[in-house]
């Protein structure tokens, strides 16, 4: 099996999990919470993936092929991205708490995808030994 379907395997796995866990928090939020928490953990989960999806897309431009964003392109879209957040903040009622869990929906798929990986492979390594 080649890297890189072992990439894009793991790729569609985190960016499936992104999407279960920010529904899941932001259905808990909502209920724990009411709707600013809600509608904050939604703002922090949709700004995680869009960072997976800028971090991924620079990961394949390294492998070659396409080419590299330049870095002050890189830096402006994450002063966008954050000017945009900062302003949302503070002219809306939404939770600040609850942005800031929802910023860690990539690092919980991450986590998600590790043990999957550390299960799949302890089971793949037992499955293909010789005794």
């Amino acid at each position: 099996m080649s890297d890189a379907l072992d990439f894009d395997r793991a790729a569609r796995r985190i960016a499936r999990n992104m999407i279960w866990i920010g529904v899941m928090g932001t259905l808990a939020a909502g209920v724990a919470r009411g709707w600013p928490w809600a509608a904050g953990f939604l703002l922090g989960a949709a700004i995680s993936w869009v960072n997976y999806r800028w971090l991924k897309r620079l990961v394949e431009s390294l492998g070659g092929g396409k080419r590299q964003p330049g870095g002050l392109r890189f830096a402006i879209r994450y002063l966008l991205l954050g000017g945009g957040t900062y302003v949302i903040l503070r002219l809306s009622p939404i939770s600040v708490p609850a942005v800031l869990a929802g910023l860690f929906v990539l690092i919980a798929a991450v986590l998600v995808e590790t043990a999957y990986e550390i299960f799949y492979a302890g089971k793949r390594t037992l499955d293909h030994q010789d005794f």
